[in-house]
């Protein structure tokens, strides 16, 4: 039985720490952004969708279309996204996420949350060739996630009382490009990720303890160490600097780098309204604000 309309909802994720290490077997964690969010909307259509194998959209409808044994339904969508693109915030699997919910929601059918991240990860595959499935865990989850290369995914416990404020540089960020700079490096990365893996570690015992100070130490540490595999750009550096200049407890990129956001954390809401103010005033072209 069809809807008139099909509604699915996601929300977005960042990186906390372990960029580009995750690739060599270190730790990662990734946290769910709940308040900025995806809205995806299916109805009936004039015609049947085009596949498209580079639109991370319309492959996770056509995943959940074919699942359901609806691949002629005649449809069309509307996507409203508070989530910027190629900016190391989960915007591609948050999308597919929505959309599959959304589709499922049309034709009044069950979705498990297995299902629908099997059916997220077969999009992500199709879109992007060998994702870790890191960005859809931690889109469909609501506690932080670590993950390790082979090993998998845990949920961590945060309940810091402490504030993450994300600014974007206006740059897209560049993966692909930054993951290839790394692996060039050859052995002389391999220090600096060993470090990068060891300060996600120090991440996730701060959190534990709830230790602000020793949280915010190892994120300035994982930017240093970051700028020096040459993956952040002088954007992100500048506003990483503005951050800790105007008392934020730790700042760094986060994502693949070569564009993408900064994130900076500090101790209240007022701290974090003052910190934006600044941000946007040397160059941050959106901001948001995340409770930990």
């Amino acid at each position: 039985m069809e809807k008139k309309t099909g509604i699915g909802k996601a929300h977005s994720k960042i990186i906390l720490m372990g960029e580009h290490s995750v690739v060599y077997g270190h730790p990662a964690i990734a946290l769910p952004l709940k308040n900025i969010e995806v809205t995806c909307r299916i109805t009936a259509g004039d015609e049947t969708l085009k596949f498209d194998m580079t639109d991370p959209l319309v492959t996770a409808i056509f995943a959940a279309l074919e699942y359901l044994g609806q691949e002629d339904a005649q449809l069309t969508y509307l996507v409203d996204s508070q989530v910027p693109q190629r900016r190391g915030m989960g915007s591609s699997a948050a999308v597919a996420i929505a959309a599959i919910r959304a589709i499922f929601d049309y034709f009044d059918q069950d979705l498990t949350a297995d299902l629908l991240e099997n059916l997220v990860n077969q999009a992500e595959m199709i879109a992007h060739s060998n994702p870790s499935g890191l960005d859809a865990k931690t889109c469909l989850s609501d506690r932080p996630i670590k993950f390790i290369r082979n090993l998998g995914f845990a949920s961590l416990t945060m309940n810091l009382d402490a504030y993450l404020v994300i600014a974007d540089t206006g740059i897209h960020g560049h993966t692909s490009e930054a993951v290839d700079k790394v692996r060039k490096s050859g052995q002389t990365a391999l220090p600096l990720l060993k470090n990068l893996g060891d300060l996600a570690l120090e991440a996730e015992k701060a959190i534990e303890q709830a230790d602000l100070q020793a949280l915010g130490n190892a994120m300035s540490q994982a930017h240093g160490l970051l700028a020096r595999l040459g993956v952040s750009c002088p954007e992100a550096d500048h506003l990483v600097q503005v951050a800790r200049s105007a008392g934020a407890l730790g700042a760094k990129m986060s994502g693949g780098g070569l564009g993408g956001c900064i994130i900076a954390l500090v101790k209240t809401s007022e701290e974090a309204e003052r910190l934006i103010q600044k941000l946007k005033e040397e160059g941050a072209i959106n901001t948001w604000t995340e409770k930990l």
